[in-house]
């Protein structure tokens, strides 16, 4: 499987320990989000895991513990040139020290990099974006080879902070822009750029249609077939393979104000008060209710790419 951590909240961020915790005893309880009292165990041992994927916007706290994660692993980490009235972040300089450092550890095709999403405002303009993305493509120019980009969508989250993002229209003509000066820039620094999820084609720029989870890269990082793990999008513009998220909603303290998966403040303060870094579940604890199904896995097909 491809265990995902995670694409509803930010597990390396602010749970990383727990997240060490559940590998080292070898398995996680994850909470159905429709029906929280059914929960899958998943086991985490390398005959489960083809690829621990990362989605993170800050991968500063789990750096030190790479060595001991025994999976083959992928860090999408999402580098937006938003300040801090739109999501609460370290400082970025050092978010571009740590995916560099990813970069030497893992070597490049470990890493890959997100622009998204893509907004429009009074303050971060068409000119604004070229700019930081520039900029971005400049520091990692010979770190990463796949920087990812998407433009905004109108999540019941995005829609209720329009007015505190100031948030402009994108019409189409602006997303040519963009992939027009996006395209240019990516090309002088030898980098390949893909949509995530997006009707708009910019191929005329250079920019590909793609998957964020794409088979012939997963099976290059897992170093073995993965045809035992089916295509199957989340979005209906997806095509990335399917994975298995071990995360959980509302409990994200970024603060983006475009999030999809976390959009009550004051409920993921209260959620992340209930964490505990030794239960094997994200948030509280498993409790006399709860039913526990095993999920069962097909079984890795040990066919070397090597």
């Amino acid at each position: 499987m491809i265990l995902l951590a995670s694409g509803r909240c930010d597990i390396v961020a602010f749970y990383s320990k727990w997240l060490l915790r559940r590998i080292e005893e070898g398995f996680v309880d994850v909470r159905n989000p429709y029906d929280p009292h059914q929960l899958s165990r998943i086991y985490l041992n390398e005959q489960s895991v083809d690829v621990l994927a990362f989605c993170t916007k800050n991968p500063l706290p789990i750096l030190s513990y790479i060595k001991q994660i025994p999976f083959p692993m992928l860090f999408h980490v999402t580098l937006t040139p938003y300040h801090k009235e739109i999501e609460q972040l370290p400082n970025k300089k050092e978010i571009l020290k740590a995916i560099r450092f990813l970069a030497k550890q893992l070597g490049k095709e470990h890493v890959v990099v997100r622009y998204d999403p893509i907004f429009l405002s009074d303050t971060y303009t068409l000119e604004y974006h070229r700019k930081a993305f520039q900029r971005l493509c400049e520091q990692l120019d010979g770190y990463v080879s796949t920087i990812i980009i998407s433009f905004v969508d109108m999540y019941k989250n995005t829609k209720e902070n329009i007015a505190r993002m100031r948030l402009q229209t994108m019409r189409p003509s602006d997303m040519l822009e963009i992939g027009k000066n996006f395209g240019e820039i990516a090309k002088k620094h030898h980098l390949h750029l893909q949509t995530c999820a997006e009707e708009i084609d910019l191929s005329m720029y250079g920019i590909t249609q793609g998957a964020c989870f794409e088979r012939n890269h997963l099976e290059a990082i897992a170093k073995h077939s993965l045809s035992h793990i089916s295509d199957k999008g989340v979005r209906s513009m997806c095509d990335c393979l399917a994975t298995v998220d071990i995360g959980d909603y509302n409990c994200c303290a970024h603060d983006c104000l475009y999030c999809y998966a976390n959009y009550d403040s004051k409920a993921i303060l209260q959620r992340m008060k209930c964490h505990d870094p030794n239960s094997s579940v994200l948030i509280g604890r498993i409790e006399e209710d709860d039913h526990i199904h095993e999920r069962k896995e097909s079984s890795i097909k040990q066919i070397s790419l090597l």
